[in-house]
């Protein structure tokens, strides 16, 4: 796993600063610590830090062919390199390394950008075309791996792994979008291809960009996106045998290393179903590794203690404190952008664990977007259901007038919040599940506001965000629907940015078969009913998966990666709160309303509404903009690591 930077100039026959792409690079050190690399041409600059996985002694990077007319930098792994290599050797290629480095870089000579559609994993890239003087950026099908990019005042366009990469350079803009503002409250991240910074983007998944001097705007291109081609014929025992084999390939191909190897075991249907796949391949014990609180209503280690014991696993487990928020501010460091999942804390945790004993952990996560398994899922259908028995014509103004006048009652599992099933009533799917899904109310965000700030949204509302995935959505059907959008919003905007983060703060590798994307394609092509059955979500996983594991293990109740904010809210971080929302950044910035401020922390210090999670994103903003106002952190040493200049494969 690594890091990447680089810098194509808006005048081809100009040099790259290379003290600000050294910048740019070691920025993140984190992600790369074993080796770092520089690539320096007429009009282009290329970095690279390396975290060795695959042949340690080959596979530098920028790996350069002069004669090919190629540079290369990459932060991933293919998982099906050896049977690209095997595939092009029999093309005629020859190779000098055993990396999966080269592969890519011979695959993209090779094939070009319809290599992409033969690629398996997880990945960034950028190449350097020589002699057409282009760059071109790519990023894996599902969004594993992050890759940012804008332009600076100068018109050079720039890119980074990581937000911090692009922030080293001194002519890059740091100004607020407001949209992405607006975004992040509703969401508690910034869905692509937005970031906190206006002009700055993230690639989307499934997307490759290309650019040279000369051009208004780079060129972006959708290759891949999840299909739902439904396939109505299958069984459940066809489709159980089919996602056993499926899984066992995708674990099989992810447990490729050359490093000490594990993964993490929460207790949860999704990582035992990998750590049951992989102990069902390894030849040795799974080394397994969780963290648990002392707060046992969110302590799951109990039952992943019971996994490993029935799986037989090499298993690791720490205890934390529930009262653990002393990353609050190392978070906002990690993440760049205002990112308000607090099970970040213990995922960063649960990493450092790890770092102790591997250098690559396979994960479960997906298993929820892909088999139906939110809580929320149910509830959409159950609503979706009740919506299709009117039209909305009829069902927005008789709901909507009622849902109005209802008596608020958020203190309630929200089945019994009669007046939250009213007001869902009275939208279409789209909506209806957007607001079942956003942390901060529009209401509420309405009421935050300053009227400066609505001014400069202009209208603007994060549902647009909903709306056009919604539009270019192959399937209307509504759990199909809230999976797909799901797939294109929470999964790479919230659950992979939290993983990849907390994982690379640690020099971590994380792997996720349940993501390998011809996993995810067939997940989408199965009927919602196998999905989705008399209320138990991931229905056909927890079918399959009943040879391997207990029946208590994949029944019962899910209770999450969460830790106890309303708690930390009303207790010790109830001061912080005050402070930072009345007297802090977050008052200071002129976004948001005093007085709306003041009544939303006390309403939750008294406990007669819980507004955790909107304390959270405001606390999370908070740090954000404290940490904006400092200025630009010096690059990090680059240490130890070799230096390449303009060298690599052989010609």
């Amino acid at each position: 796993m690594c890091g990447l930077a680089g810098i194509v100039l808006a005048r081809s026959s100009d040099s790259a600063n290379e003290k600000t792409l050294l910048a740019m690079r070691d920025a993140q050190l984190h992600r790369g610590p074993d080796e770092a690399g520089l690539y320096l041409a007429k009009g282009v600059g290329l970095g690279h830090r390396r975290l060795s996985i695959i042949d340690l002694s080959h596979g530098q990077q920028p790996m350069v062919d002069e004669a090919a007319g190629l540079a290369l930098i990459y932060n991933g792994e293919l998982y099906n390199f050896r049977s690209l290599k095997a595939e092009l050797e029999a093309q005629g290629v020859a190779f000098t390394s055993h990396s999966d480095t080269e592969v890519l870089l011979r695959a993209w000579q090779h094939w070009g950008e319809a290599c992409l559609k033969k690629l398996l994993g997880m990945f960034a890239f950028a190449v350097w075309d020589m002699r057409a003087e282009r760059i071109f950026l790519a990023r894996d099908h599902i969004g594993v791996k992050p890759l940012y990019y804008g332009f600076t005042r100068a018109g050079d366009l720039v890119f980074a792994s990581e937000l911090k990469g692009l922030m080293a350079h001194p002519d890059v803009e740091r100004k607020l979008d407001p949209q992405a503002l607006e975004d992040y409250l509703a969401f508690g991240y910034v869905p692509d291809p937005k970031s906190i910074y206006r002009g700055i983007f993230k690639l989307p998944p499934g997307h490759w960009l290309s650019w040279q001097a000369g051009e208004s705007a780079p060129t972006a291109r959708k290759y891949w996106d999840l299909p739902f081609e439904i396939d109505g014929s299958v069984s459940v025992d066809d489709a159980t045998t089919r996602l056993r084999a499926l899984l066992d390939d995708a674990v099989t191909s992810q447990m490729v290393s050359d490093v000490p190897l594990g993964a993490f075991l929460s207790g949860g249907v999704d990582s035992s179903a990998v750590v049951a796949s992989m102990s069902r391949v390894a030849k040795e014990p799974v080394n397994t590794c969780s963290i648990g609180f002392d707060d046992s209503g969110f302590d799951e280690t109990a039952y992943a203690r019971q996994v490993a014991q029935h799986l037989h696993t090499n298993h690791f487990e720490e205890h934390v404190s529930s009262q653990d928020y002393d990353l609050l501010d190392a978070l906002a460091g990690i993440y760049d952008e205002p990112f308000a999942d607090s099970s970040a804390l213990p995922t960063w945790r649960v990493c450092q664990l790890a770092r102790k004993h591997v250098t690559v952990a396979l994960s479960g996560d997906g298993g929820d977007e892909n088999f139906a398994g939110y809580r929320r899922y149910r509830l959409h259908a159950w609503e979706s259901g009740l919506r299709a028995r009117l039209p909305l014509s009829l069902r927005k103004p008789l709901f909507g007038l009622l849902g109005r006048i209802y008596p608020k009652a958020d203190w309630a599992p929200r089945p019994l919040r009669a007046k939250t099933t009213l007001q869902a009533l009275a939208r279409d799917d789209v909506e209806a599940y957007y607001h079942s899904v956003s942390i901060t109310s529009v209401a509420m965000r309405q009421r935050l506001y300053s009227a400066s700030f609505k001014r400069e949204l202009q209208g603007y509302s994060a549902l647009s965000v909903f709306r056009s995935h919604a539009k270019r959505a192959p399937t209307d059907h509504p759990l199909l629907l809230a999976q797909y959008l799901d797939m294109k919003t929470w999964l790479p905007g919230d659950i992979l940015t939290k993983v990849d983060r907390a994982s690379m703060a640690h020099s971590l590798e994380v792997r996720v078969p349940l993501l390998d994307h011809r996993l995810v394609e067939w997940a989408s092509s199965l009927p919602p009913g196998l999905k989705l059955k008399g209320g138990t979500g991931k229905y056909v996983l927890k079918k399959a998966l009943e040879p391997d594991l207990p029946h208590d293990v994949l029944y019962r109740t899910k209770m999450g990666f969460s830790v106890p904010l309303a708690a930390w809210l009303r207790g010790p971080l109830a001061k912080r709160a005050r402070e930072s929302l009345l007297t802090g950044a977050i008052a200071e910035c002129g976004y948001f309303e005093q007085a709306s401020l003041d009544r939303l922390v006390r309403q939750h210090a008294s406990g007669k509404r819980d507004h955790s999670a909107t304390l959270w994103s405001l606390l999370m903003l908070d740090a954000f903009l404290r940490r904006m106002q400092q200025p630009a952190a010096a690059a990090v040493p680059a240490g130890p690591a070799s230096r390449l200049l303009a060298s690599g494969v052989p010609s």
